[in-house]
């Protein structure tokens, strides 16, 4: 599939632009060996990178939000996180030539995260890549995270672009629901972190990358 009239196109952040997964990782393993516990291969925390605390905190000890115990466990998390998160987090390979190929063209770009604002702009700030992106979106910017669709029209509301002028792409399912609920174009990065459910043909997605650059080849000119 090609996509047509598209004026923008926005991302997700974790497992689509970035892999963060490696301080992701050793966030939540740290707490495991400060417990004593042995370390954990990254592995097994980077298909579930892009659900965050729960993700890594379900992967570490087992763990879902409804513990006694994970509020505690999550803030604590989250401390570390923040102490490492530049650390071993880059782009892609290929994501750096994609931004610019999307600049060539005239086409703005922006990014719509679950992550929450108290990471993703310190974040996206250490990384020069990100100077272009003409709107970031955090998991707390709107009252309502993905999948609602609410973030990504809120992009679209910043770069004063109708919804269906913008292209979506993300590597989890709430990604693609959102975006089509919000009435854009839809991209599943296959080769991003994909989550639990990795049928991504049910997704319902409109087109699939399994490399940054491939996107360039579904825009028209």
């Amino acid at each position: 599939m090609r996509f047509t009239g598209i004026q923008a196109v926005l991302f997700d952040l974790d497992g689509t632009l970035i892999d963060s997964a490696p301080d992701l990782g050793a966030a939540a393993d740290k707490m495991r060996t400060d417990r004593g516990l042995p370390a954990l291969p990254l592995e097994l925390y980077r298909p579930m990178a892009g659900a965050g605390a729960r993700g890594m905190i379900g992967v570490a000890f087992g763990l879902t939000p409804e513990a006694p115990d994970y509020e505690a466990l999550r803030q604590e998390f989250m401390a570390n996180y923040e102490r490492c998160m530049t650390v071993r987090t880059y782009a892609f390979a290929g994501v750096a030539e994609l931004i610019a190929g999307l600049q060539q063209r005239e086409l703005a770009w922006g990014v719509v995260t679950n992550k929450i604002e108290r990471f993703t702009l310190p974040l996206t700030g250490a990384i020069p890549l990100f100077a272009s992106a003409r709107a970031i979106v955090a998991g707390d910017t709107t009252p309502y995270p993905k999948p609602h669709p609410e973030p990504l029209l809120e992009a679209a509301r910043r770069l004063a672009l109708e919804p269906q002028r913008c292209l979506y792409v993300g590597d989890d399912e709430r990604d693609i629901v959102a975006g089509l609920a919000a009435g854009m174009g839809t991209v599943v990065a296959a080769y991003g972190y994909l989550g639990q459910k990795t049928d991504i043909v049910s997704w319902g997605a409109h087109a699939t990358i399994n490399a940054p650059g491939e996107l360039l080849q579904l825009l028209e000119r």
